[in-house]
């Protein structure tokens, strides 16, 4: 095989993304890894597998790839809330929530706060303090 250089890594990260785009997720996948092994470090290309892991309803990966990139960036609100989607897919709700709320807290976005059920009114217990 052939060696990669770093301008073959972006060009098949762009590809990943068009693949993901195009609701390719395992073809993604395929390419992020050989990517991710030569610049594991990447936090971009390892929420990009992250998306498609989930995407490819490979939900222990997903959830291990979300976790690194929060490692890296704890107040990443995105990979948050999709630990919490995966999370909540994995029939976890509870520790679902903790990430939503935690996404909701670092950017309110309307579908982040939606997930954290901070937008329905006294659902869930919520007295206000």
């Amino acid at each position: 095989m052939p060696e990669r250089s770093p301008e073959t890594h972006v060009i098949d990260y762009r590809a990943a993304e068009q693949l993901l785009a195009a609701r390719d997720p395992r073809g993604a996948i395929r390419l992020l890894d050989s990517v991710i092994t030569a610049h594991p470090e990447n936090t971009a290309a390892r929420l990009l597998r992250a998306r498609a892991f989930f995407l490819s309803a490979q939900l222990r990966p997903a959830e291990l790839e979300f976790q690194i990139v929060l490692e890296r960036e704890p107040d990443n609100a995105f990979a948050h809330f999709a630990l919490g989607r995966t999370l909540e897919r994995a029939s976890r709700p509870n520790e679902a929530l903790r990430h939503f709320r935690l996404a909701a807290a670092l950017e309110p976005r309307p579908e982040f706060l939606e997930a954290a059920r901070f937008a329905s009114n006294g659902e869930n217990g919520g007295s206000g303090g």
